[in-house]
């Protein structure tokens, strides 16, 4: 299995809250805390995380 290549998240605070999100494995999306990057993932689907998306996007509003 291959390794996961995490991102930071460009609306991730430098010091704090941090969220990374690796898409780099077909058919998964997983997501972790920078700050504990052997702590547990988050997997989802990649249409789960578009979902997710969308819903923060419309909380922003």
């Amino acid at each position: 299995m291959r390794e996961f290549r995490f991102i930071k998240s460009s609306y991730s605070a430098t010091a704090s809250e941090c969220v990374e999100v690796a898409r780099n494995i077909p058919g998964t999306v997983a997501v972790r805390d920078s700050k504990r990057p052997a702590g547990p993932l988050v997997l989802l689907t990649p249409a789960a995380w578009a979902a997710f998306g969308a819903h923060i996007a419309a909380g922003m509003r």
